[in-house]
């Protein structure tokens, strides 16, 4: 008798799930033909699933249809394959995320990142402010000590002289730059910060603006500006000139690495603000006038002074063997001595410079020494002639100066 014997058996399929097999007989002419079956398929096509009034139906599609499913072609190359596939793509994807978390991890580089800003000189610098309106600034300065009664007389008939009318414009600007404060929306601003750091430091490159760093070269904390409330940007402008004059640079770092020994270590920059204090008061009490007076400059001079002054300390810090226990004792003995011998304190400091060019003078090319034979008057004479001359065809209409409660000295820690 000829029929079907169907033979339905359930075996584990891939993924784990049951299949149903059939395996179909046909009995013809005392033969059987086996057919197997998966879930009802045989071999080579796939069910498609359709719902009809809730009912679905399997209709067999040929796998050749869809050999471009990645799958597919996987589950037909077998177990083994699969597997070894299913680890390349575990692997191309582990190292897909790596590189992305990479990707991730890389901070895009600003232009302006890309080079260090340069050094600026320190005529760079005064010929900025030069070009700045200081009107709001000016109103508020105080380039003279008020004196009354007897105490007017008397400095009148035995005090110093009185300051040349021609450097009145330029006295004033000193006063102007020493109430500006630290702005971080100036390149200049920025620029002077970041030039007084790297000569220091021997750093090449940017440092940012906030940080510790700051203490590395003498500030008490990680904004230098909440240092300079004494002097203003002036005791900036002092340290750059100090750190940018080929003479004096050395002097500089000498005063730095002292500021640096184990024992007779100190705050440098406070301290250098501390001197630009010194100077300001000596050109506000009249004591560098004088000297202003035979030079015809302003700018020079109180830059001189302020070289002068911190040279003396210096050597006083060091040959006495001073702590910054001694530094309170120390800054009344330097500003009562600066003060009271402004001529004697210049010319140490022309001294020492000569001294210095002498030791070095077999090193240096004649070029070299024909620059740095210069007396620091006419140094300064080359740092403030061209800001002077400037300045006299301009209007330095502002000046900007601290409130009177929040001059002093700075103090140091």
């Amino acid at each position: 008798m000829e029929g079907e014997i169907i033979l339905v058996a359930h075996t584990e399929g891939l993924n784990g799930l049951p299949q149903e097999c059939k395996q179909t007989v046909d009995l013809t002419n005392g033969h059987s033909n086996h057919k197997p079956e998966v879930n009802g398929v045989a071999p080579g096509h796939a069910i498609i699933k359709e719902h009809t009034n809730g009912h679905s139906l399997h209709k067999p599609v040929p796998i050749s249809a869809l050999k471009q499913n990645g799958l597919l072609q996987s589950l037909a190359a077998g177990g083994d394959q699969l597997k070894l596939n299913t680890e390349e793509v575990n692997s191309e994807v582990e190292r897909a995320r790596e590189e992305w978390d990479a990707l991730e991890s890389i901070q895009p580089v600003l232009p302006e990142e890309l080079a260090p800003s340069p050094l600026i000189p320190f005529n760079e610098a005064l010929q900025h402010f030069q070009t700045t309106d200081l009107a709001d600034f000016l109103k508020n300065i105080q380039p003279t000590i008020r004196r009354t009664g007897l105490a007017a007389i008397t400095h009148f008939l035995f005090g110093p002289p009185r300051l040349h009318k021609e450097l009145l414009e330029e006295r004033d600007l000193v006063f102007a730059i020493a109430q500006c404060s630290l702005d971080n929306g100036q390149p200049v601003h920025m620029r002077v910060l970041q030039t007084i750091y790297k000569k220091l430091t021997g750093n090449r490159n940017d440092c940012p603006r906030l940080g510790p760093h700051w203490e590395n070269v003498g500030f008490q904390g990680i904004d230098p500006a909440t240092d300079l409330r004494g002097t203003g940007f002036l005791g900036l402008m002092h340290t750059l000139y100090l750190v940018m004059d080929p003479e004096t640079l050395p002097l500089a770092r000498d005063i730095y690495k002292l500021s640096q020994h184990p024992v007779q270590n100190f705050p440098f920059s406070v301290m250098s603000i501390n001197m630009t204090r010194i100077a300001l008061h000596a050109l506000r009490e009249e004591v560098l006038s004088k000297e202003c007076n035979r030079r015809q400059q302003v700018v020079a001079v109180i830059n001189d002074f302020y070289a002068a002054t911190f040279l003396h300390l210096y050597q006083l810090w060091k040959n006495e063997q001073k702590t910054i226990s001694d530094s309170g004792y120390v800054l009344k003995e330097v500003e009562l001595f600066a003060k009271k011998n402004p001529k004697q304190i210049l010319r140490r400091l022309e001294a020492f410079l000569k001294e210095r060019r002498t030791r070095i003078g077999h090193q240096a090319s004649p070029d070299s020494l024909s620059h740095s034979n210069r007396s620091p008057s006419d140094r300064g004479s080359s740092l403030g002639t061209q800001g002077t001359k400037e300045g006299k065809e301009m209007n330095f209409t502002g000046v900007c100066e601290l409130p009177a409660e929040m001059e002093g000295e700075a103090r140091l820690i």
